[in-house]
């Protein structure tokens, strides 16, 4: 626990700031070009990674046996879901986003029954998924700031979490053989070359401004690469379940980044939307279930 705790708030930080970087990113270029310069850079860096620490031929073979995968996890786990954030946050605010997207875990449980339909669903999930979908709806329907175009950034953010959670099975019932960070940077590599196109095609008039390289270096070297060699150090040790846990933690961050950087307001629908969000990601989980087992023996009579 002494280790698992500060890791994760670390995870947490790291992915919560994506949402900012992200922000400041899309107001210079297309969602397309950022995600792209994200995706290729990270990638870049984590193939030097897994080279230096496993060597090219154990890489290339990994890759080798496992491209197909690879390329299917880039456009679940990378490519798409990152340009549907980056398009979100043009309508939204950064903070919205954070909030929008702790709905992974959510979405995991609900395509788990189909894909997974070995694994055992208690009905209290299911109230969780619906706690979870009203978040959803406070979050993108009472706050009419935004308007049409802002409840379309919401929704946009939601299929990616949508996507995300895909990936996630996908890798569980699909790759096998080939470690976690030689994974990412096929998966990184591959999303970043399908949205290279895109990102041609989009190209911005003018040379942006510092301000949207530094977000692009940032989001690929601390949301993406960095981000993922922490969790898939921390998966062997403590499981996908216990790290799906930073889902609770990353909207507390993402509304502190924006508030404090991009002086975005705290709304009561934000507010009452994340409540509602993370109490569905608490029944829809099974955290409240384990928590109840744990603490039963220490319940009964001495």
């Amino acid at each position: 626990m002494r280790g698992y705790l500060p890791r994760l708030f670390l995870l947490a930080a790291l992915w919560g700031s994506s949402y900012f970087f992200i922000k400041v990113g899309v107001e210079d270029v297309a969602p397309a070009v950022l995600m792209a310069g994200r995706t290729l850079l990270a990638g870049t860096i984590l193939l030097g990674f897994v080279l230096a620490t496993r060597g090219a031929s154990r890489v290339r073979a990994e890759l080798g046996a496992n491209w197909r995968q690879a390329v299917v996890y880039g456009i679940f786990n990378a490519a798409l879901p990152f340009w549907l954030i980056a398009w979100g946050e043009q309508h939204i605010d950064s903070s919205v986003a954070g909030i929008a997207q702790a709905t992974v875990p959510l979405f995991a449980f609900v395509l788990g029954i189909w894909l997974l339909p070995h694994e055992p669903v208690a009905r209290i999930r299911w109230i969780g998924v619906a706690f979870g979908l009203l978040g959803v709806a406070v979050l993108s329907g009472l706050d009419t700031s935004g308007g049409w175009w802002g409840a379309a950034g919401t929704f946009a953010i939601v299929l990616s979490s949508l996507s995300y959670g895909f990936a996630g099975i996908y890798a569980q019932l699909r790759v096998h053989g080939t470690s976690g960070p030689v994974l990412a940077t096929g998966a990184m590599l591959s999303g970043g070359v399908l949205l290279l196109p895109f990102a041609i095609a989009q190209r911005p008039d003018a040379l942006p401004g510092w301000e949207t390289f530094a977000a692009v270096a940032a989001l690929a070297v601390f949301g993406t690469a960095i981000a993922q060699l922490l969790f898939f150090r921390m998966l062997p040790p403590y499981g996908a379940r216990r790290i799906s846990l930073v889902a609770y933690l990353m909207p507390g961050f993402a509304i502190a980044y924006g508030a404090l950087f991009l002086s975005e307001p705290i709304t009561g629908p934000m507010l009452l939307g994340l409540g509602l969000i993370l109490v569905g990601i608490a029944l829809g989980s099974g955290l409240l279930l384990t928590v109840r087992r744990r603490a039963a023996p220490s319940e009964e009579p001495a």
